[in-house]
């Protein structure tokens, strides 16, 4: 929206400003973090006027949880209205692949909303149907992935890029939009088994925003894109005003999410922004990176595979508890020191991500 006082410059005033990515990515942050230290606190009052009881704790759990009784949920309402506000009010209007991932972000929001209410209102950890929430979410996931396969340039159209390997490209044709849903639901769901613990998934999420954010910079520059040898996609650059609001809106959510947490993210902010994460891996064709990026959740989510799947062929368990972050709590390590870890897991696997750019 306030790209829009640019017609207002005459290429040497303050308005020009609006013109830099780099400035209204700042402008993003700031705003998105702002909203979150002004209504952080009264969100969460009303929250906790509304739950009462707050989240359902599993009984099956690490004993050290059920002192998080009474904890209210849904706090990912907090990061997503500062990073739709942000957004909106800092990148170009007329930016399809921003609308895009706005789109994803908002139509995963409310199927998160909407389990977390079925939880708090029924007082069960089960929430919604499963099938529907991923039925719906592949639906979508196919509006955003066809969308994105219009949008991009001709010679990148239905093509998967592969990093390091900077000319090739496999043509998926008629298999990329089901390859882009299986990216983004499975990213959005990926994220949701990550937000166990506090503080866990909100972290891994901001650092992979942040490198995504470069990417989407390159990507979105003719001329970092001819240096680095990446696939050039127009328009993308935008992104980095997403994905700045994200990192905004997301420190100001920590700041109460932090142990002991005063709100829990809930399935409204973890598909969400799983689902955003999937997206702009989608749009900026950096779908396999999305992969090393976010190797934590690629992680967490095969403990759950691999748990479920060798226990009904065995009747045992691989891992005293799934997700895995669950199992070092079994294990003995405290919240903090697994939660901390994982951070510095997440940061070096975005440096590796990043690496790939360069080494082509």
């Amino acid at each position: 929206m306030l790209y829009w006082l640019t017609a207002l410059s005459d290429g040497g005033d303050v308005f020009n400003l609006f013109r830099y990515i780099t400035f209204r990515a700042g402008g993003a942050f700031f705003t998105a973090l702002l909203f979150g230290f002004l209504f952080g606190q009264p969100l969460i009052n009303f929250l906790r006027r509304k739950q009462k009881k707050g989240q359902p704790i599993r009984d099956d759990g690490p004993q050290s949880h059920l002192s998080k009784a009474g904890t209210p949920t849904m706090g990912g309402l907090l990061i997503l209205s500062a990073l739709i506000f942000s957004t909106l009010l800092w990148a170009r209007p007329d930016s399809p692949y921003v609308w895009i991932v706005l789109m994803v972000t908002a139509a995963f929001g409310f199927l998160g909303f909407a389990d977390d209410y079925a939880k708090v209102t029924k007082q069960s950890t089960k929430g919604s149907s499963a099938r529907i929430r991923l039925l719906i979410g592949f639906l979508i996931a196919a509006a955003a992935g066809y969308a994105a396969a219009l949008l991009h340039p001709e010679a990148l159209s239905m093509k998967l890029a592969l990093p390091v390997f900077k000319d090739t490209l496999i043509n998926l044709s008629f298999i990329f939009v089901p390859f882009a849903m299986l990216v983004i639901v499975g990213a959005a769901n990926a994220v949701n088994f990550t937000d166990g613990l506090d503080g866990l998934a909100v972290m891994p999420v901001m650092i992979a925003a942040g490198t995504f954010g470069v990417i989407a910079y390159f990507v979105g520059n003719v001329n970092f894109a001819d240096y680095l040898g990446l696939h050039f996609v127009p328009g993308t650059g935008e992104l980095v005003i997403f994905c700045a609001a994200l990192i905004g809106g997301g420190l100001g959510f920590l700041w109460y999410n932090a142990p002991p947490a005063a709100v829990f993210m809930g399935d409204t902010g973890s598909l969400a922004l799983g689902g955003a994460l999937g997206a702009i891996a989608v749009v900026t064709k950096h779908e396999i990176v999305l992969a090393i990026v976010g190797g934590l959740f690629v992680v967490e989510t095969l403990s759950v595979i691999i748990q479920v799947a060798y226990f009904k062929r065995t009747g045992k368990r691989v891992f005293l508890m799934a997700p895995i972050h669950h199992h070092f709590e079994k294990k003995g390590w405290s919240e903090p020191q697994i939660v901390i870890r994982f951070w510095i897991i997440s940061l070096i696997l975005a440096l590796v991500g990043l690496a790939t750019l360069k080494l082509r």
